[in-house]
């Protein structure tokens, strides 16, 4: 059955606006709630939402059945809140007291929420069935190619990141050279990269990819003009990512930049091969 009306929980970054630019498009109802400190509330004058923080389940709840909202999607960066930070209200240590360990790691946690907003009566979609046009295509995407080194390294940094998502630890590794020099943690990819400014000249190949069976319907990998950006101020030579199975966001900026920066970018399959 086709939405009713959609609840867009948005965070950080451009895919929320993209969400509600489709929806807009398409004549579909939504409500945004903008978690507080995590999302932007000016991408969002002028369009239905509110602004809740992160832990208040039980506010979030209330405003979607308010709004006439059936189905749900998760959208954009969330940064990991303290616990000062998120103080959880009563719906949230509900949530945390029964998840227990599931939580543990990104995957299990989100996998538990999707869990819960389905036993509050919504049904959750993922943000690739609302805009399918902007996964990562398979193929060069802009005008630098890579060499013989680079394909080495995007095969041994895809598999990096592979086994970094099998452990639910993140999305994301950079080689160079042969050799793994960052793999991602917490704090990110963008965090990730920054730790490479100070090492000049790495050469090296950033990869993204889908964790090992991850819940799709949630965090799938995005990058966009930032992530090019802070590619080149660490040295990389290029930037591959797992085709069909993450996002690329602000298309014609990202490709510019990648083609002033001298960037090579490439969507490929799960082993680093794009033909």
């Amino acid at each position: 059955m086709p939405p009713k009306k959609i609840g867009i929980l948005a965070g950080g970054g451009a895919l929320p606006c993209r969400i509600t630019d489709a929806c807009d498009k398409n004549d579909q109802a939504y409500h945004v709630v903008v978690f507080e400190g995590q999302g932007d509330p000016d991408a969002f004058v002028g369009k239905p939402h509110d602004i809740i923080r992160l832990g208040a389940g039980s506010a979030t709840i209330k405003c979607f059945r308010k709004n006439g909202c059936d189905h749900v999607v998760m959208a954009g960066a969330i940064r990991r809140p303290s616990v000062a930070e998120l103080r959880p209200d009563w719906w949230g240590i509900k949530f945390f007291a029964k998840s227990g360990a599931q939580v543990l790691g990104d995957d299990g946690l989100l996998r538990a929420l999707i869990n819960a907003l389905e036993g509050e009566g919504f049904t959750v979609i993922g943000a690739d069935d609302l805009v399918p046009e902007l996964l990562m295509p398979q193929g060069l995407i802009a005008d630098i190619q890579p060499n013989d080194l680079n394909k080495q390294d995007i095969e041994i940094a895809i598999k990096a990141a592979l086994s970094l998502g099998e452990q639910d630890i993140g999305q994301a590794a950079v080689a160079s050279k042969g050799d793994i020099i960052a793999r991602e943690s917490a704090g990110g990819t963008d965090a990730m990269l920054k730790e490479l400014v100070a090492v000049s000249n790495t050469g090296g190949v950033l990869a993204k990819t889908l964790k090992p069976n991850q819940e799709r319907r949630v965090d799938l990998p995005t990058i966009g003009p930032e992530t090019i950006i802070n590619a080149h101020a660490a040295g990389l030579k290029g930037i591959a990512v797992e085709a069909g199975n993450a996002f690329l966001l602000e298309l014609d900026e990202t490709v510019a930049k990648a083609n002033d920066l001298g960037v090579f970018l490439v969507g490929t399959d799960a082993e680093g091969h794009w033909s």
